[in-house]
């Protein structure tokens, strides 16, 4: 695959943004070969987080709210999540396919092609059933504003934007980073990452709800809860709880960094199926 010249000539990163959309471009159309499963899958991942709501919609049946937080507000945190998780799936999916990339050699590839490894890895795989995740969570976002009680103005709306962006960062980051754990441990599956990302539901309501130490853990040392808790607490102004959601682009570009450091480190311990 070569780049046309004006893309070269406009430097590295546009060379590289360019061969990470025909990277994710091919995959997707092979995977579009096959209509039927495209719709299953989007069905699917629409079925699977309505499974969520209606839970969610049936707690708050007995409750007024919890811990202060009202049906719509917890729907725009759901919404979060499903964009974040969304995202990730249908542009970033390869992340997960590293475990399975190293333990069968098949990075061997990927280093000796002339591109970023870590752009390469991440755009190896698509997951379309994304696609449906972040249909749902436009469309609870959508449902939600006009539900809360919030006067959205225009510096509002633009902070709601950026903190979503940092938001579906902070997982991408994560993701990365769970994932690096391939060159530590041998295994052709994504095991340590997955169980890792389990902590993630917890981000599905406001934290305030869990113990200190649970609360910890998903803020400081894995912290899902900067995609979605936090900057929702932001946008809506609630409690202590909004100054620290607008930490989020912070935290995202720690996570990002993280993710991308170990996945430098991890390729050094990298021996190749011949080695």
């Amino acid at each position: 695959m070569t780049a046309p010249t004006d893309v070269v000539q406009r430097g590295p990163v546009r060379r590289a943004l360019w061969l990470y959309r025909r990277s994710l471009g091919a995959k997707i159309r092979s995977v579009m070969e096959y209509e039927a499963d495209f719709w299953i899958l989007m069905v699917a991942a629409v079925m699977t987080q309505a499974v969520g709501l209606v839970f969610l919609w049936t707690v708050f049946r007995r409750i007024p709210e919890i811990n202060g937080w009202g049906f719509w507000e917890i729907v725009l945190v759901y919404a979060m999540v499903y964009i974040a998780e969304g995202v990730g799936s249908l542009f970033f999916e390869g992340t997960w396919r590293l475990a399975w990339l190293v333990n069968q050699g098949e990075l061997d590839r990927v280093l000796v092609r002339p591109y970023s490894p870590v752009l390469q890895v991440m755009s190896i795989d698509v997951g379309l059933n994304g696609l449906g995740n972040i249909t749902m969570g436009i469309g609870l976002i959508i449902a939600a504003v006009q539900q809360v009680d919030i006067d959205w103005t225009v510096g509002r709306v633009l902070l709601a934007v950026v903190l979503l962006v940092s938001g579906v960062a902070v997982k991408i980051g994560l993701n990365l980073a769970s994932n690096a754990s391939a060159f530590w441990i041998n295994a052709p599956f994504s095991t340590f990452a997955f169980s890792l990302h389990s902590l993630g539901e917890l981000a599905r309501f406001p934290i305030t709800i869990y113990a200190l130490g649970i609360q910890a853990v998903i803020t400081f040392v894995l912290p899902f809860a900067f995609v979605s808790f936090f900057p929702v607490a932001a946008v809506l102004g609630h409690g202590s709880s909004a100054w620290v959601g607008v930490l989020t682009p912070l935290v995202a570009a720690w996570c990002v960094g993280m993710g991308v450091w170990l996945f430098r480190r991890g390729l050094r311990r990298y021996e190749s199926a011949g080695a």
